[in-house]
């Protein structure tokens, strides 16, 4: 089957990233695919993506005329694809070659309608020694607790997978409206989260499943200077708790995978890091240990605050 792989940027800065990003969709070993590049508002970037995608008969490119966010523009760029399988992928990322083959292998042994994989940090900067594993899902990849029974490397059903590697049946994709865009979906400073778990919960209350979680099928993330920044961090995870918030308006079926992790983070993560601590004393769990207290604080009063800001 023919699937579209939807790629979207604003910033002309950020044209040489998405330029390697569709690269690897055009390198890999699936063979009918379809590019859909779509320019979030940017003349520039149409200019660009015409001047050296243009005439390559996979490729389709299409322009928003206004910045109106990545899942506005996600939405366009379904609307426009032709396969029937719809995939998205983020212009920070680059797919491992055989990305969307072990997707469509899963698709198709388990006759299933939304799919996801595994993202896996690019560490462009270096890899920060204080970021705890159980809060990588700030910089979009997996971490500790993630996946069927909190276990990355197990196959099966999650509540949703990460927007850069998930993919629906393009019907149901169509017949659920796609993205809601006020959930989330960076546009400018806005860094609220969460629109492919809004979706994801409209997509299981509709169909009756989850997102299959295929573990072989990698995406990785590239991780820039400012996403290791202390700083950056603790606000980032601040939205978390905002946007965590706004799924209680928008998909209050869809928040029960915080509180497990939650459960977890106290009654095992938590107790275990102390005990790794005491076993064995080194600077780096001894950090890890303090950042996980202070970004799940900050995730806290987040949420505190997303009581006001979605009022």
């Amino acid at each position: 089957m023919q699937v579209s792989v939807v790629v979207c940027t604003h910033e002309p800065a950020r044209y040489d990233a998405l330029a390697e990003a569709a690269d690897s969709v055009l390198e890999g070993t699936y063979d009918d695919v379809e590019l859909v590049l779509v320019s979030d508002g940017s003349e520039s970037v149409r200019e660009r993506m015409e001047r050296d995608y243009g005439d390559h008969p996979a490729v389709r490119v299409e322009t928003l005329t206004e910045n109106r966010g990545l899942l506005a523009a996600r939405n366009a760029g379904a609307s426009a694809a032709s396969g029937e399988f719809v995939a998205f992928l983020d212009d920070d990322a680059v797919a491992h070659e055989d990305w969307l083959a072990r997707l469509m292998e899963a698709v198709e042994a388990r006759d299933r309608l939304a799919v996801g994989g595994r993202m896996v940090p690019k560490w462009v900067a270096g890899r920060p020694d204080f970021l705890p594993e159980e809060f990588y899902f700030l910089i979009g990849v997996v971490g500790r607790g993630f996946g069927p029974g909190g276990n990355p490397d197990t196959e099966g059903e999650v509540r949703n997978g990460f927007g850069s590697n998930i993919a629906f049946d393009a019907e149901v994709f169509a017949e659920l409206g796609g993205f809601e865009p006020d959930v989330g979906g960076r546009k400018g400073d806005k860094q609220l989260q969460g629109g492919e778990t809004e979706l994801s919960a409209r997509f299981r209350a509709m169909y009756g499943e989850g997102v299959w979680y295929v573990p072989d099928a990698v995406v990785e993330h590239k991780i820039y200077s400012y996403r290791t920044d202390p700083v950056w961090l603790i606000r980032r995870a601040f939205m978390q708790g905002v946007s965590k918030r706004g799924m209680e308006r928008f998909a209050p079926e869809a928040t029960g995978a915080e509180r497990t992790f939650l459960a977890r983070l106290v009654r095992e993560y938590i107790p275990d890091r102390v005990a790794r601590l005491i076993r064995a004393p080194s600077r780096d769990e001894g950090a890890q240990l303090l950042f996980l207290f202070i970004l799940t604080a900050a995730v806290g009063l987040g949420y505190l605050y997303g009581e006001v800001y979605w009022r």
